[in-house]
């Protein structure tokens, strides 16, 4: 099993509403390393759910993957925000995975607190200007997150 760190905007699409739908594709990724890195998850793999462009921004629950190499729907559909006219449905470009919801930390654990703790080459969201959505996380610093954020709701 790996650990993933996965983020999103708590008003576009955040852990209240995981929580609410129990499962959800992932789906929307426009960024090569980041779709490859998806593309490496494995059913039973677990994800950070990481609040971003908020204040503050941290890791606030838990996800476990379902299913992987889903096609993307998003790409096709010429009313989404995610549309690429390039890409067509007998090779489409973007992937996706279903994710379910595990629950949430009782605490957030910040961005701050995060940097405080880890090393840049650690935990690859306290680097200075990373903006990847997806970003797999060693399974001892996985481990060490999972004691400090203690268990889940």
């Amino acid at each position: 099993m790996a650990y993933w760190l996965m983020k999103s905007e708590p008003d576009v699409y955040g852990i209240h509403h995981l929580e609410e739908e129990q499962t959800t594709l992932w789906d929307g990724i426009r960024n090569y390393q980041a779709r490859n890195f998806m593309r490496t998850m494995a059913v039973g793999d677990q994800a950070f759910f990481y609040h971003s462009n908020c204040k503050p921004p941290g890791i606030i629950g838990l996800m476990e993957v379902l299913e992987t190499g889903l096609v993307d729907p998003t790409q096709f559909d010429p009313s989404s925000k995610y549309h690429d006219p390039a890409s067509k449905p007998e090779a489409p470009r973007w992937d996706c995975v279903r994710l379910a919801y595990r629950g949430k930390f009782r605490d957030l654990l910040s961005l701050e607190d995060l940097r405080q703790s880890y090393q840049p080459e650690e935990l690859a969201v306290v680097r200075r200007g990373n903006r990847l959505s997806i970003l797999p996380v060693d399974d001892r610093i996985a481990q060490d997150l999972l004691k400090r954020l203690g268990s889940i709701q």
